[in-house]
């Protein structure tokens, strides 16, 4: 039959999940699997506190309920619970004063990745361009491609601390432009972005008649000093943004699976159109379980504490090694380490698994901006001891290969 792979759409066939080839990402394949039973500590997966249990009691009591209750065996309806879409309106409403129905405005998906992809789906057609800026999150870049789009990636810089230039978004403007994707806050850079930057960027949309799709997974985790500013709340913008978030990272409730899209009823209808087709039922037991913690998120704080104490201990370790800097992070439990000065991201990302036993992330699958760069993710661990026994072995092993390349100041 020949070469099945000749027969797939070419994004899908130059895709490479680890079954024939070694791959180098932590989220493909078995890799982090792998690691793990070589001993190698995770600091490149952004999952809050693995490997320690970190489950809030009134989410955990909520999930053993459900569970005696024995409603977790049937489905909920793929647009989600209606409670639990409440339950997520009134946050909305407190934290942005954005006012939205839930049942018009809301839908709820099995985690903000599918929720992403699902809230792109609508918009693209075959050779539509995706501006995306750059570092950013991967599946950014991959997500337009696997529509059948292109993405155009737009350039932030260090000497900026990565905030945006409105004027490369326009650089880059043609008459197949049809989004604006954005991570806000951003995961690699750990950038809350201003609202002075936003409305900038608001306007390009307006103006040049843009949907503006916007990942918010990790808008609880803006640091004192970074206020975190919702696009949709921007005037002009509600009727053109679909925003995406996720009780994953500001919750730390990853393996629930819970994300939701919040949008104008008239983007929504399409959506609820479409959602079983495409993402399917949300889990049952997961919806149930979370929400007492929309109902008293107060543990986040906690939280927020201690990625805060963790930035500021990663930030004096890092900037003083020789040939390493790190700027100090506005927002998320994330480390975004310039490396150049001591070899390729790739070079240190490996040398880093054979030295210290610690597996980071390659900053080349954040972009072109991304190279000379490493991401570790500080929101590991329960313990901050636990946290700071590992960041130490990485900034040790980096002292070691700076020596060894005669790197210093």
């Amino acid at each position: 039959m020949g070469n099945i792979k000749n027969r797939m759409r070419p994004v899908f066939a130059n895709l490479d999940g680890g079954l024939f080839s070694e791959t180098e990402k932590a989220d493909v394949g078995d890799v982090a699997e792998r690691m793990k039973q070589q001993g190698v500590a995770m600091m490149s997966w952004a999952d809050p506190f693995a490997p320690d249990p970190s489950i809030p009691d009134h989410v955990m009591k909520a999930a053993s309920e459900a569970l005696s209750g024995g409603f977790p065996a049937h489905y909920i309806m793929p647009i989600g619970s209606r409670d639990l879409k409440e339950m997520i309106a009134k946050r909305i409403k407190n934290i942005y004063g954005i006012d939205l129905n839930p049942q018009r405005n809301i839908i709820i998906n099995p985690g903000s990745d599918i929720g992403l992809l699902f809230a792109m789906f609508p918009w693209i057609n075959p050779g539509d361009e995706v501006l995306v800026h750059d570092p950013s999150y991967g599946s950014n870049f991959l997500n337009p491609e696997l529509l059948g789009g292109k993405t155009v990636r737009v350039p932030t810089y260090e000497k900026d601390n990565w905030h945006i230039r409105i004027e490369e978004y326009e650089k880059r403007l043609t008459g197949k432009t049809k989004m604006v994707l954005l991570t806000n806050p951003n995961n690699p850079t750990c950038v809350s972005y201003t609202r002075k930057e936003l409305e900038q960027l608001a306007g390009f949309c307006i103006k040049n008649d843009l949907v503006c799709i916007c990942d918010q997974a990790f808008e609880d985790l803006a640091f004192e000093g970074h206020d975190m500013v919702c696009m949709a709340q921007i005037p002009g913008m509600w009727e053109r943004t679909v925003t995406v978030c996720s009780v994953s990272k500001g919750m730390a409730l990853s393996g629930f699976r819970i994300g939701w899209i919040y949008a104008d009823d008239v983007i929504m209808n399409a959506l609820y159109g479409a959602a079983v087709n495409i993402q399917g039922a949300t889990s049952t037991l997961s919806q149930m379980a979370v929400m007492p913690a929309f109902e008293d998120d107060r543990f986040i704080q906690e939280y927020k504490e201690k990625y805060d104490r963790r930035r500021n201990y990663a930030y004096e370790l890092f900037n003083s090694i020789p040939g390493v800097s790190i700027l100090m992070p506005e927002a998320t439990f994330l480390l975004w380490i310039n490396i150049s000065k001591l070899g390729t991201s790739t070079e240190v990302a490996r040398y880093l698994i054979e030295e210290a036993k610690v597996n980071v992330n390659d900053g080349k699958f954040y972009g072109e901006q991304g190279k000379g760069h490493i991401r570790l993710v500080a929101g590991c661990c329960w313990e901050d001891e636990d946290c700071y026994a590992i960041l130490d072995r990485v900034a040790e092993a980096l002292s070691k290969l700076a020596a060894v390349k005669g790197v210093s100041g």
